[in-house]
């Protein structure tokens, strides 16, 4: 890698970084809603499992490269003790039901999920081809992380109200794909690039939406039981 593309490299993977740890914060109001409520009831604990997972997996990618770099698991280290701070509050508030649900997807994803990828990549690949195998769960997971942002997208051209979106945290989550596809592309890794592409994408339409609908009437929806989905993601 040429000296010039090396300081590009570093250039975009910081402020990658920096725009990341801002974004990992975006939840808190959320967190505190929670808090003031004493319940976590109507939110979605997968988004912080997934999250979790994610980091987790950019941790071992990041190890498994030959070229490690300091910038990638310095940012999954922190996303990492963030989500868990994060679960550790949703588990604390949330009804038996949900705190079950919670621990049950916990285990399936982040201790046997990660474990069996850990073990099969260790002992049934190496070099290049264990990073492949590591890098398409990486992309697969991380686009599987744009889900709730899509479910935001629908709801949002449905009701015609640009109420669900927070326009900040959106914008935030734009500014760092962008940061991110960079990044992969001068190092010329597209399992880092790919997702981020996605994630410009989603988050320009998600802008583009606040635009068009920010002061529009919405749409009264006849199903309650959706309005309080609703009425859960304007929180978040």
């Amino acid at each position: 890698m040429a000296l010039h593309q090396r300081k590009l490299v570093f250039i975009f993977g910081l402020l990658g970084n920096i725009i990341s740890f801002m974004v990992f914060l975006a939840p808190m109001p959320t967190f505190y809603y929670i808090y003031k409520k004493k319940s976590a009831e109507g939110f979605p604990s997968y988004p912080y499992v997934v999250a979790l997972f994610s980091c987790t997996l950019g941790i071992y990618s990041a190890l498994v490269k030959n070229n490690v770099t300091l910038l990638l698991i310095t940012i999954n280290s922190y996303g990492i003790m963030i989500e868990i701070i994060y679960l550790a509050i949703f588990l604390f508030y949330a009804p038996k039901k949900l705190r079950l649900a919670t621990i049950k997807l916990l285990l399936l994803l982040n201790v046997f999920g990660f474990g069996a990828m850990l073990l099969s990549t260790l002992y049934l690949s190496h070099g290049d081809t264990r990073y492949q195998i590591i890098g398409w769960i990486f992309l697969v997971v991380n686009i599987g992380v744009f889900g709730d942002p899509l479910l935001i997208i629908r709801k949002v051209i449905k009701t015609k109200s640009a109420e669900q979106i927070p326009f900040t945290s959106s914008m935030s989550l734009t500014a760092d794909a962008v940061m991110s596809l960079c990044y992969g592309l001068f190092r010329k890794d597209y399992f880092i690039a790919l997702p981020n592409a996605l994630g410009f994408l989603i988050g320009i339409v998600q802008m583009v939406l606040y635009l068009m609908y920010r002061n529009a009437k919405p749409v009264v929806l006849e199903d309650p039981v959706e309005i309080q989905e609703l009425s859960a993601d304007h929180v978040v």
